[in-house]
């Protein structure tokens, strides 16, 4: 990622720590507009111009800075994958609600704030896998974090709190199906960095790096180990797909998804 790129990945980030009542990522431009010439030509010389690839709504203005991964012409690959796909799994996913349903108390679907692009947060859409309280007892079973007691990642192996159908479903990644709604919305991308459930504040800076780009359903941390991986490997993953992203390797990404799922490598 270049220079420029990581700086206002960082910029736009941290903005969000120390002022986080202000949702607009633009906030800066728009003062940036007001100030004396003389003050906006200061500005631009302590940092890259770079910093002009986002808009208001902190997606992409520049194609130059990432041709593919903030470009229409993925965009439109998400889109048109995401309702074909769903189109065809309608018929599982239905069977999946029913399952969820008779197996335990509690609603089909569990929303859970992730951070996106820049850090932005957004609710994301999955299919429960858990008992209703399942929040309420992370703290007391954080002992056995398979990443440790004080890792950023949560993840138990055999954690109790998962229900019978939950079970199956995580193995097989199905919980993660309502995420396609999740693409239609804008919010993520078929194929990127797993956008994770802690904010940005515990992000160290060269992790940062990783919100360059929107978050993905699947990404080279799916097909490489999944829950075998920590962060900081997660973030060198996604920091090599950043670098080498293309349609010909989000294709290959895609392609190779089933198959590592449904071999159960590194599910949790």
């Amino acid at each position: 990622m270049s220079a420029g790129l990581w700086w206002a990945v960082r910029s736009s980030a941290m903005e969000r720590v120390a002022a986080p009542e202000l949702d607009e990522i633009g906030r800066g431009e728009r003062a940036e507009a007001l100030a004396p010439p003389q003050e906006e030509e200061r500005r631009g010389e302590q940092r890259p111009k770079a910093h002009l690839f986002l808009n208001l709504n902190g997606r992409a203005r520049r194609h130059w800075l990432s041709p593919w991964c903030l470009s229409r012409a993925k965009r439109m690959v998400d889109i048109v994958g995401a309702g074909v796909i769903l189109l065809i799994l309608s018929p599982a996913l239905a069977l999946i609600a029913i399952a969820i349903k008779l197996d335990s108390p509690g609603p089909v679907f569990f929303r859970q704030w992730r951070t996106g692009l820049v850090g932005r947060r957004f609710r994301i859409f999955k299919f429960r896998t858990m008992k209703r309280d399942a929040e309420k007892m992370k703290e007391s079973l954080r002992s056995l974090n398979h990443h440790g007691p004080n890792s950023v990642d949560f993840k138990i192996l055999d954690d109790p709190r998962v229900t019978r159908v939950g079970r199956y479903l995580r193995r097989a990644s199905l919980d993660e199906l309502p995420n396609f709604l999740n693409v239609f919305r804008g919010e993520m991308s078929l194929v990127g960095p797993r956008p994770t459930s802690f904010g940005i504040e515990v992000y160290e800076d060269w992790h940062l790096r990783r919100l360059a780009v929107p978050p993905g359903i699947t990404g080279l941390w799916q097909i490489s180990g999944r829950c075998e991986i920590d962060f900081d490997d997660r973030v060198k993953l996604d920091s090599k797909y950043i670098q080498e992203q293309s349609f010909l390797l989000d294709l290959k990404i895609l392609v190779l998804t089933p198959f590592k799922v449904l071999a159960g490598r590194g599910a949790c």
